[in-house]
């Protein structure tokens, strides 16, 4: 599903090391899921319960640490990158030889994900000809190494090799990553998942969502940096730490999870597979087979209706699991709807639901319809948010 966004903080035996507090404080603001690995020395500056406070997470620095765990494999295969901050000439030198007597340099060898470098250190250590060599090592290899800033450091010194303010080291971060951030400060509310209507304590009404598409896109608008509410109907589809979940069984339950969360948010999407109609009694007990000859239904509430007729400020992106492709018709349920965008797939042969990858139309209140082909839920959850965010207030 979509990407992670699990960080390994590496925190070299720099004074520097203190200013990584405020680092990891504010990668944990933008959604950052982030292990703290520091090395031995860096424990003179700042000491492991700091950073345990800070990240909420357990902090070990030798490799004979928590063995069961083999965490510097398991660190180094779960993370997204690896920025360490402040890096020191020593630390900087061992990650070149390729040296592996600690942790974090043991992550560093492991792992397959980008490694994001912050020197920090005295101006003649960093003007050093065997320090410029090997910076010069790590970038030819594909590290990126960032330019410390110009400025004071400890005692009387002054030059370069001063760390970085924190929002340069997030911005250049990000850049290099590829991360987008245009959703800080907005609030997303997601359904996803199949409800079901009780017809006896055994069986139900229902249908295949599998609730893919709702959760790629509570994930992707998470990584993006909104605070997210994903209201999650009968799905066991793990999803990231750090999106709020309300899990609910009955169309109901998912109109009153909603109710509660629409508006508070700025964009709703409605991918979760709502039951039309509901048994208008309930057995307690279960049904024999010689008995059930029919079942008499009554209509759900239209969540999405009643939902967008109050609406302020809100976007609205709605979806249509079809067995055609008619776009007629999917552009009239949007505007019936109050919506402000649609995405109609077809389902029909067993189709989409369940899948990884998707195809199909997005419609809009203006403009051509925009089809998509064999995509991944990931890229298509990613493609409504740009669409669905743009000129968001």
């Amino acid at each position: 599903m979509s990407r992670s966004r699990e960080i390994v903080l590496g925190i070299g035996g720099g004074i520097a090391a203190y200013k990584s507090a405020d680092l990891l404080r504010r990668l944990k603001d933008r959604g950052y899921l982030v292990t703290v690995v520091p090395t031995p020395s860096s424990l003179n500056f700042v000491g492991a319960a700091t950073w345990e406070a800070l990240s909420g997470r357990p902090v070990t620095t030798e490799v004979w640490e928590k063995v069961e765990e083999v965490r510097h494999v398991t660190l180094a295969k779960k993370a997204t990158a690896v920025l360490i901050a402040p890096a020191t000439a020593d630390l900087i030198a061992r990650i070149v030889q390729g040296r592996a007597d600690d942790l974090l340099t043991n992550v560093v060898l492991a792992t397959s994900a980008p490694i994001f470098i912050v020197p920090a250190m005295h101006p003649e250590m960093w003007a050093n000809k065997s320090t410029r060599a090997n910076v010069k090592t790590l970038r030819d290899r594909g590290v990126f190494v960032m330019e410390p800033d110009v400025g004071r450091l400890t005692g009387s010194d002054i030059g370069q090799g001063r760390f970085p303010d924190t929002s340069s080291i997030i911005s250049a971060f990000e850049g290099e990553l590829g991360f987008k951030q245009d959703l800080i400060g907005k609030r997303v509310l997601v359904s996803a998942g199949g409800t079901r209507e009780a017809i006896d304590p055994v069986r139900y009404i229902g249908n295949r969502s599998s609730g893919k598409q709702g959760i790629a896109i509570a994930q992707a608008a998470f990584e993006r940096g909104a605070e997210v509410c994903l209201v999650l109907a009968n799905s066991s589809i793990a999803v990231t730490p750090g999106v709020s979940v309300v899990n609910v069984e009955t169309a109901d339950q998912m109109f009153s999870a909603l109710s509660n969360e629409f508006q508070k948010s700025d964009l709703l999407f409605m991918s979760a597979a709502i039951a039309d109609a509901k048994p208008s009694q309930f057995s307690p007990a279960k049904i024999k087979k010689d008995d059930l000859h029919q079942i008499e239904l009554t209509k759900n509430p239209d969540i999405l209706s009643a939902l967008s007729s109050n609406k302020t400020q809100q976007r609205i992106v709605a979806f249509a699991a079809e067995t055609n492709d008619d776009e007629i018709k999917a552009l009239e349920k949007m505007k019936s709807k109050g919506a402000d965008f649609i995405y109609l797939n077809n389902v029909s042969n067993g189709e989409i639901f369940g899948q990884d990858r998707t195809s199909g139309t997005i419609i809009s209140k203006s403009g051509a319809p925009h089809k998509v082909q064999d995509i991944s839920k990931d890229t298509l959850a990613h493609l409504l948010l740009d669409l669905a965010s743009v000129k968001l207030d």
